[in-house]
């Protein structure tokens, strides 16, 4: 049976084969029975993918008519059950033939998350802080291992904008990689934009409203956000469409940095709904 990654196991030994085993290995136990149609489906492959994974995870098949007892102190009511065991508890389950597809994701998912993984989680968790200089070191550490990764390239820009950091920013979003992070950089490029026109001084300042929109910038730059905020909705109160809609795109940009969960950002977002409408 594949060098152990495959077991059939039964009412006598499942506390060994899968209950204590689990608690170093993943173990994916098969609830079948000789004379379920689906059972021959989905058990080939099940062991296909044990083989491939090469002990990642052990496949334990559990024949339910000789061991009955198995199936009703786990709830068995369909034919096939996976049931998968980590630390000696059932972490995830599905009932019922799945396309190969479906079932690689469900094992997929008892994988130990990879250091980058763990890197670009902690490097969020700073973004949603605003700690933009440690979360910047951080993409970028990330980024040096995988030049491509594209959650931390965005996450990159976010750090360099809630610094003010322009420059290497513009370019990036301006040519941003097809992706599901794609339409969160088009939010941030009215903002990088902005930014870069600032830092090169080419911002017009011929009305009190130019004065006040550059103003703004310049207290994003030095990562005062809730400050530019305030001064963009003061400018869109007084003008709804302020050249061509840029302090609204830019405000909308500012909400991205603060992020979806940032209190602020969700009383921001009411703010500048009552103001626009």
């Amino acid at each position: 049976m594949a060098q152990g990654f495959i077991v059939d196991v039964t009412e006598t030994d499942f506390e060994f084969e899968v209950i204590n085993f689990s608690q170093n290995t993943p173990v994916i136990v098969d609830f079948w029975a000789p004379w379920c149609q689906p059972c021959k489906i989905l058990s080939p492959l099940l062991e296909q993918l044990a083989v491939e994974a090469h002990g990642f995870f052990r496949l334990a098949r559990v024949d339910v008519d000789k061991n009955p007892n198995l199936a009703l102190q786990f709830g068995v009511r369909t034919l096939p059950t996976v049931k998968a065991f980590v630390q000696s508890q059932v972490v995830a389950e599905f009932v019922g033939a799945q396309p190969e597809t479906r079932v690689r994701e469900f094992l997929n998912r008892l994988a130990p998350p990879s250091p980058i993984s763990l890197a670009i989680e902690k490097a969020q968790s700073l973004l949603s802080e605003h700690d933009w200089n440690a979360a910047e070191v951080e993409y970028r550490e990330i980024l040096n291992q995988d030049p491509i990764q594209v959650e931390a390239v965005l996450g990159l820009m976010i750090a360099l904008l809630g610094q003010g950091k322009s420059e290497e920013v513009l370019p990036v979003l301006s040519d941003f990689p097809a992706s599901k992070q794609y339409n969160q950089a088009e939010k941030l490029l009215p903002l990088a934009t902005a930014l870069e026109k600032f830092r090169q001084k080419q911002l017009s300042t011929e009305t009190d409203l130019d004065i006040a929109f550059e103003n703004c910038l310049r207290m994003a730059s030095r990562g005062n956000i809730l400050a530019a905020l305030d001064g963009l909705l003061e400018i869109l109160k007084q003008d709804k469409h302020y050249s061509d809609n840029i302090a609204r795109q830019v405000f909308v940009s500012l909400l991205e940095l603060l992020g979806d969960a940032s209190p602020e950002a969700r009383q921001y977002r009411s703010e500048l709904a009552m103001t626009l409408f």
